[in-house]
């Protein structure tokens, strides 16, 4: 949610911004006129608690036919103070509503652009590899190796379910191994930020395995409930099934304040997580690339606001660092404003070369929401000298675990069907490369 006070005090500068992201100038002027009423309606309610507190005070003292006719002049202050709170209580939900359909301001850096087609490339980095052969997707190597089986998920729970076996498991937590050891370490994380010359703190991350279950008011909160028929709903519960893991972990600190020495503070959750796919049917239906059930490493972090968008680009530095370990090539993309979500003032992607579809494919994000979520959230910073201010937030994939799963396998695949393992991922599994049991 947005500062009221961007509405209230730099009205022409709002509607600039929010116009790049398709809002119409109407939509701020009927929320400036709704707000106008709402701070109309609060101060004559605080002038009538004031007049009625005054004369509940008067009835000390006061002989019995004094005091009767004051009960009555309380009554009619109390009836009318009841009227104007219940009207003041439907102006305030339409603020907040009106309010709430209202995306992040962007950054000026941030293309604009009505949709994906607008996004920008800003580096290339790693060779795209050639071979020999036609290379395979990954969903035929799989097959061909024995370690996808899509075609007995799909008769024990439906399409767009799998199984995965064999030494593909093992290299799934291999993965999560190379980020636990690099985002836990104070050394890694210097390195990283010498690298690229940051002023970030070196703090590391704490490693988190967050619920994958979420009220819908949290949810809400979080301004990651829409599109609805993208979630997992349990009825029976009132619950949502987490489409990614900082769903949960965003709101870990919800209501709360901290302490300006205490941030950065980074959290590396590992969750299952669970989408609909609604509206991709016949879209990547074979294999693992979009399926409904799937293994994620996501980053939160947060900051105080100077710090929030050096933070977003360590943290794809972070991203990066681990895509070069695992010798993958890729391209850094920044989102246009009309592809982005709701709450994110700058998202930059990270797209993989898959040779078996012979395109780059999207394997991370990094959102920057600035305080667009811990406004609802309630997540403050105690500044050291006193002051109080919201905290920035910052979200990202570490691995989209079945995305970079293809990515090795058909980087890494030899023209018999075999896929060598990575260097940075061998010291984690017992084998040097996965190929068909005789």
């Amino acid at each position: 949610m947005i500062d009221i006070e961007l509405i209230r005090r730099d009205f022409d500068n709002t509607v600039k911004n929010l116009g790049k992201r398709g809002v119409k100038k109407e939509a701020l002027i009927k929320l400036r006129e709704v707000d106008e009423k709402w701070r109309s309606l609060t101060s004559e309610a605080e002038d009538e608690r004031a007049e009625l507190n005054a004369a509940n005070k008067e009835l000390v003292g006061l002989n019995d036919n004094l005091k009767k006719e004051k009960i009555v002049e309380l009554k009619k202050l109390s009836k009318a103070l009841k009227e104007l709170e219940s009207e003041l209580s439907l102006v305030s939900n339409e603020r907040d509503n009106l309010r709430g359909n209202l995306p992040n301001l962007v950054l000026a850096d941030v293309p604009v652009g009505p949709d994906e087609s607008c996004n920008k490339v800003l580096r290339q980095v790693g060779e795209i590899p050639e071979f020999d052969f036609k290379p395979k997707e990954h969903w035929e190597l799989g097959r061909d190796l024995g370690i996808i089986d899509t075609d007995q998920a799909s008769r024990v729970t439906g399409s767009r379910f799998s199984y995965l076996k064999g030494e593909l498991v093992q290299l799934q937590f291999a993965l999560i191994q190379l980020a636990l050891v690099v985002l836990t370490s104070e050394k890694e994380i210097k390195k990283i930020i010498n690298q690229n010359k940051f002023d970030v703190p070196s703090t590391p991350f704490v490693p988190v395995m967050p619920p994958v279950m979420v009220r819908p008011e949290v949810f809400g909160q979080m301004a990651r409930l829409e599109p609805k028929d993208e979630r997992y709903y349990i009825a029976s519960d009132d619950l949502y099934l987490i489409g990614s893991a900082e769903h949960t972990l965003g709101p870990m600190h919800m209501d709360s304040t901290l302490k300006e020495e205490q941030l950065p503070i980074r959290y590396l959750g590992y969750s299952t997580s669970f989408r609909r796919e609604a509206g991709s049917y016949g879209k990547d239906v074979k294999g693992i690339l979009r399926v409904h059930q799937f293994d994620k490493l996501e980053i939160e972090s947060f900051t105080v606001p100077e710090q929030s968008s050096q933070e977003q680009d360590f943290i794809v530095a972070v991203q990066e660092y681990l895509m070069q370990k695992l010798e993958l090539p890729y391209q850094v993309v920044a989102i246009a404003t009309g592809d982005m979500g709701d709450p994110d003032a700058r998202q930059i992607d990270i797209e993989t070369w898959l040779p078996g579809q012979n395109r780059y494919r999207e394997t991370h994000s990094s959102d920057l929401m600035t305080d667009y979520q811990a406004r609802r959230l309630k997540t403050r910073v105690k500044r050291m000298d006193g002051k109080m201010e919201l905290v920035h937030m910052n979200d990202a994939t570490v691995f989209a675990i079945g995305r970079t799963l293809i990515a090795i396998m058909e980087n890494y695949q030899e023209e018999d069907g075999s896929i060598k393992v990575p260097k940075a991922l061998k010291d984690f599994v017992s084998f040097k490369e996965i190929k068909k049991a005789l």
